[in-house]
Formats: structure tokens, C-alpha cells, sequence
């Protein structure tokens, strides 16, 4: 799978099969009611298969969980969203051999990122993107897109909330991405309307529900990175692993004013973004496709092909943050299994 992923020095791992690390233990959230560990119990019996991973007693939501447990195959969402990720027809403005997972891990990844562990607000519950403001917010300009290319599974599993379906999105992607299990927990419920949406400014969010790219220099950008992770519960080690889905995908000038990929593996999960924020050279970009660059700040390599933000700068610029880049840059393996776990507490946030 994504045999188009070039990654450099090594071969592409993006080979999961689809049937890997398949399930059929009930959520234990469900003991609390015999009526629905019977129902559930019926449902695995017909061959419904479940895609449970890390489950945690006391994380779903009550009788929606309960209900979506006996409705929901999990098996046959997951196979409708390999679909969506291996469609050649895909096409993406900024590098070739394109696959919508980094988009759709993009959309999780700005849902459940508003979350604030002070006003226990926001997060991956309510998929409130669907609505406005949050839907409009500059930081999540694009993500429309990843909103039809799920809309087809959701009305093939009407029983499925639109939020369990992005984050299981996403969780599918990085493994099918060549990205370690990410563990997921149904029950996510959806709120009914943009009077739900989290509030971008506030007391404990200032600077937004979202980290931005740029705040002027790298000491006030190193600031607002850890302002915006502390804020949802996350430490130095936790936001530069985060901060390696930039692994992935590429930035958009019709999106976010900046443009192209950080890698040249875009499609697959690796610790390539930290070995080219190490190994390469960086200079800030003054030209495009031989004109002068009009965009904001970013950075780019001698070849023009590649770019980074100043907020990817940064974690080479400051001491804390660089010293997981190290660690992350010469070990992959390392990188997969927090780059997993990370993200696994990230699309569990505002449960």
C-alpha cells in the first residue's frame, strides 16, 4: 500500500495489510448494561468484528457507546476508508503520488487540538467543525475537503458518530501510512449545532485554540508552542513528537499562504522530518518557481523542493525541543512508538 512513498535512504514500510491487528473483544464500557453487552455479543457473532484498540474502561459515552457497539462494524468502516486512501484519482496542489491521509489526519489532529484541560472545553467530541465559526477558522482552511471524503461512510454507517469517524480516520491512516496502532475508543457523540463550537480566544487560549506558524521570532514562537500543548496537557518530549506529522502531507498556498512538503516520503509515517530538520540546510525562501516568493516566512532546502515553518525551526532552536529532534532523528522506532502513543492522547482529548 502507497507504493508511490519514496523515502530516502531506506524503503517504503507502508505495507500493512488490511486485515492486521483485527479484533473482536467487546469495549468493557459495556459491562454496565446487559442489554447492551447481549446486543454486542449478537453482532460479534455475525461476524462483526470490532477495531477496539486500547480500550479503557470509563472513556465512552454511556448509551451511545453502547448502541454504536452493536451497530458499528468497525471492520467494514475500516476497509470503506482504505478505499478513500488508496484512490489513485487523488490529487494534492504541492507534491505528485498523493493519498488524502494526511488530510484526514489533519482534520482530527484540529478537532481534537482545541481541547483545554483549564475550562474543559473543545476537543475531539461534538465534531463541531462541521459548523461555524470553527468550520471558517483560518487555522482549519482545507478541511472541507476531508469533510466529503468521509461523508460517503457516514451515511453507509449512519450509526457512527461524525466525530468517532475522524478520529478513526486518522487512526487508520498512520497505520496504513506505515505508522505504528494508534489506540482507538468509540463513543465520541456529535453536538447539534455552531453554538456548541469552542471559542478560539479566551483566558487560558489567547493565542487561539491552534498553534500558528510565525509569532515574529523564535523565542515568542517557542513560547506560543508550548502556551497552546501545555494548555491541552502535552510536555516538550509530547509536542515534538506531535510535531512529527508534519512527516506527512504538505502545506498549501491556497490553504495557509505557505507551500510544499517537509519530506520527500509525504505519504509515509517515518522520522524523516526530523532527520532533514538535522541533516539538511535551511535558508528562508526568497523565490518560487522563479519569482520572487510572496508568501509568509517559511524556510526551504537547496533544492527548493522542500520547506519548513519557523515554528519547525524553532524545535532546532531551542535547546529543550532539540534535544527530542536528536533523539527522534536517529531512531525511528523510538519516534513510532511515541509518534502512536502522542496521538493516541490527542484524539482522546475533551473525552
Amino acid at each position: 500500500m502507497f507504493s508511490r512513498a519514496l523515502r530516502r535512504g531506506f524503503a517504503p514500510s507502508a505495507t500493512r495489510s488490511l486485515g492486521r491487528g483485527f479484533s473482536s473483544a467487546v469495549c468493557p464500557c459495556f459491562s454496565s448494561s446487559s442489554k447492551a453487552v447481549a446486543a454486542a455479543a449478537t453482532a460479534v457473532s455475525a461476524g462483526a468484528a470490532a477495531y477496539y484498540l486500547g480500550v479503557k474502561p470509563g472513556l465512552a459515552g454511556g448509551a451511545r457507546c453502547e448502541a454504536a457497539a452493536a451497530a458499528v462494524d468497525w471492520t467494514k468502516v475500516r476497509a470503506e476508508l482504505v478505499k478513500i486512501l488508496e484512490d489513485d484519482k487523488y490529487k494534492d496542489s504541492s507534491y505528485e503520488g498523493a493519498t488524502p491521509g494526511p488530510l484526514l489526519i489533519r482534520l482530527a489532529w484540529h478537532s481534537a487540538g482545541t481541547f483545554c484541560k483549564e475550562t474543559k472545553t473543545g476537543g475531539s467530541d461534538g465534531a463541531t467543525m462541521r459548523f461555524e465559526p470553527e468550520g471558517s477558522w483560518g487555522a482549519n482552511a482545507g478541511l472541507k475537503k476531508a469533510h466529503a471524503l468521509l461523508e460517503p461512510v457516514k451515511k453507509q454507517f449512519p450509526g457512527m458518530s461524525y466525530a468517532d469517524l475522524w478520529v478513526f480516520a486518522a487512526c487508520v491512516a498512520i497505520e496504513e501510512m506505515g505508522g505504528n496502532k494508534v489506540p482507538f475508543t468509540p463513543g465520541r457523540s456529535d453536538k447539534a449545532s455552531g453554538k456548541e463550537c469552542p471559542m478560539w480566544d479566551g483566558k487560558t487560549h489567547k493565542d487561539g485554540r491552534l498553534p500558528s506558524a510565525d509569532m515574529g521570532s523564535p523565542d515568542k514562537t517557542a513560547t506560543h508552542l508550548r502556551l497552546i500543548f501545555n494548555r491541552m496537557g502535552f510536555d516538550d518530549r509530547e509536542i515534538v513528537a506531535l510535531s512529527g506529522a508534519h512527516s506527512m502531507g504538505a502545506c498549501h498556498t491556497e490553504n495557509s499562504g505557505f507551500w510544499g512538503p517537509w519530506t520527500r516520503a509525504p505519504t509515509t509515517v517515518s522520522n524523516e522530518y526530523f532527520r532533514e530538520l538535522m541533516e539538511n540546510t535551511w535558508t528562508p525562501k526568497t523565490t518560487h518557481k522563479g519569482k520572487p516568493w510572496k508568501g509568509p516566512a517559511q524556510f526551504e532546502d537547496p533544492t527548493g523542493d522542500l520547506m519548513m515553518l519557523p515554528s519547525d525551526m524553532v524545535l532546532i532552536q531551542d535547546k529543550q525541543f532539540k534535544k527530542y529532534v536528536e533523539q527522534y532523528a536517529k531512531d525511528d522506532s523510538l519516534f513510532q512508538k511515541d509518534f502512536a502513543a502522542v496521538c493516541g492522547k490527542l484524539f482522546n482529548l475533551g473525552r
